[in-house]
């Protein structure tokens, strides 16, 4: 520890009062009243390692004036109820390491600087509800070992969770992340609602052990995260990144002019990936799905090959590109033929580029096979694969294409 403990015990680490050596905890009463008369708005509030109980959480901050500057909270414990609305921190808060009891109630706190509980411990209920923090929050390997609420909060300069562990329900409803939030390597351990949340965020490796819903505005990124139960993902204007997540439960994706890339996604229960606006999906390689629904989408430059059940897919309203009409000439019977445009995977494209852009799943035989599985609601789409079918097969009964 980097600062001088009290005097009362070798146990107690809390930072020491100068004259008196001992902390608040440990003052008699009337060094006390001294050490809080001494306080004033504005000014450092200093608890590091101190045990603190309710009643003198709230002598300290109404000593303070309901206005701490700078606060020191590292290793200290919390034995008591914590509640502090409207308390506002006009400069860096740190509760690295801290320990709380019971409940730690901020609600409608305001934090002037950055706030960090990195490596802190909630045994009861936490709540961040309604805070306005103007600079940076860190959560980095906390631990939330009941119910955790940040509805309606605002990060000025971000959120970071990484590693961290919610055990309970735990609430982003409404949340406001300018600069993002991070959460990659965190466990979710029952229900996490982060619906109607503005900004970035990034929940790369985690793991939902209960049902997850996620919105965000500008970028949602889920890579090989895994999911326990369900998947509920509704984004506008936002780029999703679900790149090798594995998700056992049902799995719903509503977009709305946005963009979305699943290669490598497990989904072992039915999914539903659905477009408004501009909405593309731009990967579907190497993705295993027996029951994947695909509704509204731009899907002219999404990647098929690899993907494992074909034939669970379905498309509905959804948008292809199309091959360039023309005359081929060739060696082989016919000689001449003429090509009119037709719906296409984007694999084919590149397949026809030659080997060296071609993907080493995407050749002829294999784009028949999801030409024939894939099954488009329309009749001419349907048309085009099995057009595209048996050209895929043709062309994979020859040595080299004409």
């Amino acid at each position: 520890m980097d600062w001088v403990t009290c005097a009362h015990s070798a146990g107690c680490t809390g930072v020491a009062v100068r004259p008196a050596g001992h902390c608040l905890a440990h003052l008699p009463p009337d060094h006390l009243s001294e050490a809080l008369a001494a306080l004033r708005p504005g000014r450092l509030l200093d608890l590091r390692g101190t045990t603190v109980n309710g009643d003198l959480m709230s002598r300290v901050i109404e000593a303070a004036g309901g206005r701490p500057g700078r606060a020191r909270f590292d290793r200290a414990r919390f034995t008591g109820d914590i509640r502090l609305p409207g308390v506002t921190f006009t400069g860096d808060v740190s509760l690295d390491d801290a320990r709380f009891d019971r409940l730690a109630s901020f609600f409608g706190a305001r934090f002037e600087g950055n706030v960090s509980l990195a490596g802190a411990r909630f045994a009861r209920e936490f709540s961040f509800h309604g805070v306005t923090v103007r600079g940076h929050v860190s959560l980095d390997r906390a631990l939330m070992s009941r119910d955790a609420l940040f509805s309606q909060a605002v990060f000025g300069h971000g959120l970071s969770c990484e590693r961290a562990r919610f055990d309970g329900y735990a609430a982003f409803d409404g949340a406001r992340l300018c600069g993002g939030a991070a959460f990659r390597g965190t466990r979710f351990g029952r229900t996490l609602s982060f619906r109607k949340v503005m900004g970035n965020a990034g929940f790369d490796a985690a793991h939902f052990a209960g049902d997850a819903y996620l919105s965000a505005t500008g970028r949602l990124s889920a890579a090989r995260a895994r999911a326990d139960g369900l998947l509920d993902v509704v984004v506008a204007r936002c780029g999703v990144d679900l790149r090798g997540v594995a998700v056992s439960g049902p799995t719903t994706l509503r977009l709305t002019d946005s963009q979305a890339d699943l290669e490598g996604a497990v989904l072992r229960g039915p999914a539903v990936v659905t477009g408004k606006g501009r909405s593309t999906l731009t990967s579907l390689r190497r993705v295993e799905a027996a029951d994947l629904a695909l509704s509204g989408l731009d899907l002219s430059a999404c990647r098929f090959a690899g993907l494992a059940h074909p034939s669970g897919v379905r498309v509905e309203d959804c948008v292809f590109s199309l091959t360039p009409r023309g005359v081929r000439v060739s060696l082989r019977r016919p000689m001449v033929r003429w090509f009119s445009r037709r719906r296409a995977l984007a694999d084919e494209h590149t397949m026809r580029r030659g080997p060296h852009a071609a993907d080493p799943a995407a050749t002829p035989d294999h784009l028949a096979a999801l030409y024939a599985g894939l099954s488009p609601d329309d009749h001419v789409t349907s048309a085009d694969f099995a057009s595209a079918a048996v050209e895929m097969r043709r062309l994979a009964g020859h040595r080299w294409w004409p």
